[in-house]
């Protein structure tokens, strides 16, 4: 009988017989290495199974205006979810959750149907927390929440192009919620729970780190100098049956910009018919020739050169000046007129000979170091800087009319500032959208007498008789200010003979400058569209409110007292 001793080859059976023993005791050690001596390995993997992280949600930082007034604010709502494997079989169900979330049950049925095979949707987002437990109460399999943030804006319209808006996962899409959108995001917490393997929640276990809200962003505006120029705005479009109209308004002192509206508006707590046309910030945004609101600097660039004074007279008789091809005209007949009659005149005859006297280079650089053209440094997303124009040889008409508003493009910020370095005695301090604890560092760019001689020159174009600013009076104040209109350019480079943008830009008080102001009313249809007529009467009701909103005193008593006799005089009649 034949002994079995691993037959022929007894080393490989030992070989084989000695592997399988080996892969035994390393078995066997394993197991007792994971069940006895290390135990941390499977405890992970089963709390893998089983312990979950959900992130707990961050509101975002509040908007206010200088005064702590809410722009815009963030309020919990709730939003719904499913998981498609378990909801999709409880068919008998989603009549029910459609009652409850109050949608088509047909169009619920086809979503759910497109989401089979995934474990996620959304079924409802932007849910008062009452709304969502009532659906949740109705137990429907596979329904859950989650709590989120939606941001609400207390002021509606009236600051909507300057905060701007978030869209619905509370990200910044428009404004200032999407310039300081990573300031004013917070940052999601963490919270550590139990749940099946269904994912629904066992057990809530801790906080594992708390959600750190966005950080506050206080604006530069001022909340009722921005309901006041909203208000007067949309009076004016309806009035004059307006495109647009714009308004900004500067601190001289600091560069705060205290109130920037446009008209039309749009209201960022309901956006659903909203058109693209309507977000634009059009004062920072849109461009265009400022037309005669720049013929004060044209004349500070003539005072600076030394070669006028502002007793120097030119003559602009007949009221139009032929250079070569092309004829500029005035609206007046003209005549001798000084440097303050020129801007009452508002004559382009004037501003042509004298901007052809010195040359285009000290106009250009005036324009220039009062910020025509230039960034503004504020950093609004979409802004446009516009810009002077550049020519390697400068023709007569170019010089001309670049001295009188046209050939350069400027928004509407860029013209207040221009206005507040003059209010300032030519100091420039940048424009900012945010409240400031102490101003910016200022930079002289025109000689103080030289922009103090212009501004008294532009009261008499308020005050005195003659002048285009009349209907930009404040009883109880002096003001300084210029009126402009300026033809459209049409797609094809030439200009309108039928659209105008009508302008006023203005400063008060004069004897102690607070205020500088520019507002621009776009294609006024009612057979009026000189800036004098449209806009400076827009100026002036707002000026006589905001002036005394923010408690500066009159400097203007005799106007006053005068005003104050002619109602007496009226009552007693």
């Amino acid at each position: 009988m034949m002994k079995l001793d691993g037959g022929l080859y007894p080393w490989r059976f030992r070989t084989i017989l000695g592997l399988l023993l080996l892969l035994v005791a390393v078995i066997a050690w394993r197991i007792v290495d994971l069940q006895v001596l290390n135990q941390d390995f499977l405890k992970v993997q089963g709390d893998a199974r089983s312990v979950r992280h959900i992130p707990i949600p961050a509101h975002r930082g509040l908007i206010t205006d200088r005064n702590g007034e809410p722009l815009a604010v963030s309020t919990p709502v709730t939003a719904l979810w499913a998981n498609p494997k378990e909801l999709g079989p409880a068919r008998e169900r989603w009549a029910d959750l459609a009652a409850a979330l109050k949608v088509d049950a047909r169009a619920l049925a086809g979503r759910i149907r497109d989401a089979e095979g995934r474990e996620f949707m959304y079924l409802a987002r932007g849910l008062t927390p009452e709304q969502g437990q009532y659906v949740l109460e109705q137990k429907v399999p596979g329904v859950y929440a989650q709590e989120e943030f939606r941001r609400f804006y207390p002021a509606g319209d009236v600051a909507a192009h300057l905060v701007g808006f978030t869209d619905i996962d509370d990200r910044g899409r428009e404004g200032m919620e999407l310039a300081y959108d990573e300031w004013l995001a917070g940052v999601p917490g963490r919270r550590q729970v139990l749940k099946d393997r269904r994912g629904r929640l066992i057990q809530d276990v801790q906080v594992v780190r708390n959600a750190k809200p966005g950080k506050t962003l206080a604006l530069s505006i001022d909340l009722r100098l921005q309901y006041l120029a909203n208000r007067e705005l949309r009076n004016a479009l309806i009035e004059n049956k307006a495109k647009s109209a714009t308004l900004v308004m500067v601190d001289v002192r600091t560069g705060e910009i205290l109130a920037m509206a446009n008209q039309p508006s749009y209201n960022a707590n309901n956006r659903r018919n909203l058109k693209p046309s309507a977000m634009r910030n059009r004062a920072l945004v849109d461009v265009f020739e400022p037309g005669s609101t720049v013929k004060p600097f044209s004349i500070t660039a003539a005072l600076l050169t030394g070669r006028y004074q502002p007793d120097s007279v030119v003559d602009t008789s007949p009221g139009l000046i032929h250079i070569g091809r092309y004829t500029i005209r005035d609206v007046s007949r003209g005549g001798l007129l000084d440097l303050t009659g020129i801007l009452k005149k508002s004559s382009n005859v004037g501003i042509g000979k004298i901007a052809l006297n010195i040359g285009v280079e000290p106009v250009y650089s005036v324009m220039q170091k009062v910020g025509l053209g230039q960034d503004t440094g504020l950093g609004f997303p979409g802004e446009r800087i516009g810009g002077l124009p550049v020519h390697r040889r400068w023709r007569e008409p170019e010089i001309a009319s670049f001295a009188y508003g046209y050939g350069l493009s400027v928004t509407a910020a860029q013209l207040a500032h221009a206005y507040a370095v003059l209010a300032n005695g030519g100091k420039s301090v940048p424009l900012s959208l945010l409240k400031l604890d102490k101003p910016r560092p200022a930079e002289q760019v025109i000689d103080p007498k030289v922009a103090s001689t212009v501004l008294n020159m532009l009261q008499a174009v308020v005050e005195e008789p003659g002048g285009g600013g009349a209907r930009a009076k404040v009883p109880g104040y002096h003001v300084a200010g210029k009126s402009g209109t300026a033809k459209k350019i049409t797609g094809h480079g030439g200009y309108t003979q039928s659209a105008y943008r009508a302008f006023f830009a203005s400063i008060a008080p004069v004897s102690d400058p607070r205020i500088a102001m520019v507002i621009m009313i776009d294609e006024p249809a009612t057979g009026h569209y000189y800036g004098g007529l449209v806009s400076a009467p827009v100026a002036g009701r707002v000026l006589a409110r905001a002036l005394r909103l923010l408690n500066i005193a009159p400097d203007d008593l005799s106007e006053a007292r005068t005003v104050a006799s002619k109602a007496e005089k009226g009552g007693r009649g």
